[in-house]
């Protein structure tokens, strides 16, 4: 009986992530709200009917694609904080929690540029009235993001890189607004690649509101 589940599963979780990758590529193209289970269906090339074996909803294909949209971001944030903490502690001109704050930044550009959908599906459901399954996963992420922020915003402070009067919440929300904003422009605009021109220089005049002095070093900036 095992031996006869375990490629069923295997098929379900293959064609489950062919349908999240579907909808994810037509989310970048339209809005989400446009995107029906029969197109889902026409891209990965299977009936109407079969859809519905893989997700019980429409709702419950979306909370699938925000799972892994939330999943892959905070891991590729996460990483790229690790990452810069790791070279910037090895060079003592540069201040390492800025430097992992910048890296956070860029990667969540670099993450909105591959998965333009993603965006797009978080804007339209905040637009929603009440506490949606999918708002309240919103939400779940946000707090994550938030965490993260928190983090290294304490950790610059604790090593006297911030003006002592910093409120660190608002920092943090601020962080998260100048990104959202960058992506929503260049979701008007339909020119991704602006946010990514952009996200240095944006990043440069957000960092330059928290230091304690003009300058940390060149690093940093």
């Amino acid at each position: 009986m095992e031996v006869a589940e375990k490629p069923t599963r295997h098929a379900t979780d293959v064609r489950q992530a062919h349908l999240v990758a579907a909808a994810l590529a037509l989310a970048a193209q339209r809005s989400p709200a446009d995107i029906t289970t029969a197109d889902l269906a026409r891209v990965v090339g299977i009936s109407q009917g079969a859809v519905f074996r893989h997700f019980a909803s429409k709702q419950a294909l979306w909370l699938a694609v925000l799972d892994w949209a939330a999943g892959t971001l905070m891991a590729r944030l996460e990483a790229a904080a690790s990452a810069a903490h790791a070279v910037a502690t090895s060079d003592p001109d540069q201040a390492s929690d800025l430097v992992a704050l910048r890296a956070v930044f860029m990667a969540h550009v670099d993450f909105v540029q591959h998965y333009p959908g993603v965006p797009r599906m978080i804007f339209q459901e905040l637009q929603s009235p009440g506490d949606t399954a999918l708002k309240l996963q919103v939400r779940s992420l946000l707090a994550r993001y938030r965490q993260l922020l928190m983090n290294l915003l304490q950790q610059a402070q604790q090593a006297r890189l911030l003006a002592p009067e910093t409120d660190l919440p608002a920092a943090a929300m601020l962080f998260i607004g100048s990104v959202q904003g960058l992506v929503m422009q260049a979701l008007m605009s339909g020119d991704l690649a602006a946010a990514t021109a952009h996200a240095p220089g944006v990043f440069a005049i957000y960092q330059r509101g928290l230091l304690a002095t003009p300058t940390i070093s060149k690093g940093t900036l």
